[in-house]
């Protein structure tokens, strides 16, 4: 959490210093980041030597902390200018990330299910293709030059016609607008059939599914009733990943590239199998394993007593998932933690991952959209989520009713805007993770109904200051140079290919 931090009287020089935040990493040792991501760790005697403006041209210190903007003399201010630039050029690209709820209908029963799933009989829930229609031509409007559809639900696959109908339209209408892009579907992949995976194979469409860990944390936590259900969700998942990763193979396609992409949601019953979910993901070839914590929606409010847990219990979980993940990367086997890749591509790289939930400010709205199956536009899916729950707060729009500069302008947007910039927060302005960080306005508002919230109260700012906290401390204590080395692979991108 951002804190006070009490340091003894020193000398400062303000004149010899750049623009910098501060915060102890650890005992006698304090981190220095600034606006354009850069960061410095320095011992105490040091950081007292720094402040005081001691460190001269021959210092050993000197060349790294001049280059990264911390000091003065020589600064090249366009050069720092130009990184903050280059940092923050996603603000002008528009929503690109487009979800597509295709119906609410669903064959599982999540303790955590942030959905608000409806019964499988619940036609009425479907996207009707009028509907599906009107998405494709509003989100083609978007001024970002790349778009994504992701498909989602309820169970997605249970209206393949909707799905079907944005995936040619789409494809057919950007034969006019020339943009890159990108179609994939979060399937619970118990609805799954030959013919849809055989779809989605040919369609190039991006699959993504659930996978919560051993058979025992999976099927507890995602209940499945109903025809075919009787071995368990479990085994019809680990079914269609094999099925899927076969399948591109046989085509001819990169497995590197090509292959199932799983989600992992840590409940309670999570935690004693933490070591048996990262042996079950390498097994399975899943190079990426992305631990994510509980959302405060849905089915998670009522059932939390069961599979909640406090930040402290998550964060102690992650720190074992990933000291586990690194000492495995450095035994030669390959697999990454999803949000530390995402946090390390802004600490390690000049680029800003533009990952819409980790990014100031918040993507809700300007870095995506989420369409409900009856139309309803909403900043997120999270806003969605909120409208599912009994409380329509962030709907912006009606598909076919409102207009592209509506969504863009509407006040929500900008309210969501505003209360997630970090530069202008009280306890994120002078933060040190600023430039690692995400507000999360739509968790505040469900914690304590105010968008802006107090951030150091919230569990989301407790949970990104820890992990960015970990991956600086791991890299501080990396004598080798191997942490380092493994780490710059996390973040190197070999993109696929757009879906089209």
């Amino acid at each position: 959490m951002s804190r006070t931090i009490t340091l003894p009287a020193m000398p400062t020089r303000a004149d010899a210093l750049g623009y910098f935040r501060f915060d102890r990493l650890s005992e006698g040792r304090m981190v220095l980041t600034n606006d354009a991501g850069e960061w410095q760790v320095l011992a105490d005697s040091d950081f007292r030597r720094f402040v005081a403006g001691e460190i001269k041209a021959d210092d050993p210190l000197f060349g790294a902390l001049q280059e990264k903007g911390f000091i003065r003399e020589d600064l090249d201010a366009e050069a720092i200018a130009t990184r903050v630039r280059r940092k923050k050029r996603f603000l002008g690209q528009g929503p690109h990330l487009h979800v597509v709820i295709t119906t609410l209908r669903c064959n599982q029963s999540c303790k955590y299910c942030h959905a608000s799933r409806t019964d499988m009989d619940r036609v009425d829930t479907d996207m009707s293709i009028e509907t599906a229609k009107g998405v494709v031509d509003l989100a083609m409007q978007s001024t970002s030059p790349y778009l994504n559809f992701e498909y989602t639900g309820g169970e997605p696959t249970v209206n393949m016609p909707a799905l079907k109908f944005v995936v040619e339209y789409s494809r057919e209408k950007n034969r006019y607008e020339g943009k890159s892009l990108d179609h994939s579907v979060v399937t619970n992949m118990t609805y799954m059939t030959e013919e849809i995976a055989e779809y989605l194979i040919a369609n190039n469409i991006w699959v993504c599914t659930s996978l919560d860990g051993t058979q025992a944390v999976h099927d507890w936590n995602r209940s499945w009733g109903g025809p075919g259900s009787k071995a368990g969700a479990y085994s019809s998942v680990l079914k269609w990943i094999k099925y899927f990763n076969r399948r591109y193979v046989e085509n001819g396609l990169d497995p590197e590239l090509y292959h199932v992409d799983a989600l992992m949601t840590t409940t309670r019953k999570s935690f004693a199998d933490w070591k048996a979910l990262v042996d079950l993901y390498i097994e399975l070839g899943i190079r990426n394993i992305h631990i994510r914590a509980l959302n405060p929606f849905g089915f998670a409010t009522k059932t939390w007593k069961m599979i909640g847990y406090t930040a402290d219990e998550f964060l102690a979980f992650y720190e074992q998932v990933l000291d586990y993940i690194i000492e495995l990367n450095l035994s030669g086997v390959q697999i990454m933690e999803g949000t530390a890749a995402t946090l390390l591509k802004k600490i390690l790289t000049p680029d800003d991952p533009n990952f819409v939930d980790i990014r100031s400010p918040i993507g809700s709205g300007t870095g995506q959209l989420a369409y409900s199956y009856d139309g309803t536009i909403y900043p997120s899916d999270e806003g969605r989520m909120v409208a599912g729950m009994g409380d329509d707060f962030f709907a912006i729009g009606e598909v076919g009713k409102s207009s592209y500069a509506d969504i863009a302008n509407h006040p929500t947007v900008r309210a969501l805007a505003l209360s997630s910039i970090t530069d202008g927060l009280p306890g994120c302005s002078t933060c040190w993770n600023a430039p690692y960080c995400g507000v999360r306005p739509l968790h505040n508002y469900m914690n304590f109904g105010d968008l802006f919230a107090q951030r150091p109260l919230t569990p989301k700012c407790r949970e990104h200051m820890t992990l960015s906290r970990l991956l600086i401390r791991r890299l501080d204590e990396d004598s080798d140079g191997r942490i380092e080395a493994m780490f710059r692979r996390w973040v190197i991108d070999r993109p696929r290919p757009p879906s089209e």
